[in-house]
């Protein structure tokens, strides 16, 4: 009990501080950087640290990830319908995918993602 509280007011603290950073092992989610800048949002930082402290790593890995990169077609529409990140972000387990900031909030440095090939 003592460790979630300390993990969620250290969330509050990073929060407040409009400083976001990331730290070893989170991911810069920026494969749909196109419909991200068309929408108004940053990419999103998934603090995969503040994830695994609560969670064992086979609650999302491999039946709501596939762990491989670019293998997962993330996308609000799926996150609404409760895929991905929708799975937990229910309003249930974690807050609703309403609040956008939350999870767009990466300002540095986006890693390049292969063009998928022409069919």
């Amino acid at each position: 009990m003592k460790k979630a509280i300390f993990v969620s007011l250290l969330l509050i603290a990073v929060i407040a501080a409009g400083t976001v950073y990331a730290e070893y092992g989170d991911i810069v989610l920026g494969r749909k950087m196109e419909s991200m800048e068309k929408a108004g949002v940053k990419p999103v930082l998934f603090p995969h640290w503040f994830h695994r402290i609560r969670f064992k790593c086979k609650v999302c890995h491999e039946d709501i990830f596939i762990m491989q990169r670019g293998a997962n077609d993330i996308n609000m529409n799926a996150i609404m319908n409760g895929e991905f990140c929708g799975k937990c972000h229910n309003g249930q387990i974690a807050w609703e995918p309403l609040y956008c900031d939350r999870c767009h909030s990466w300002t540095g440095p986006v890693p390049p993602y292969a063009k998928p090939a022409a069919k």
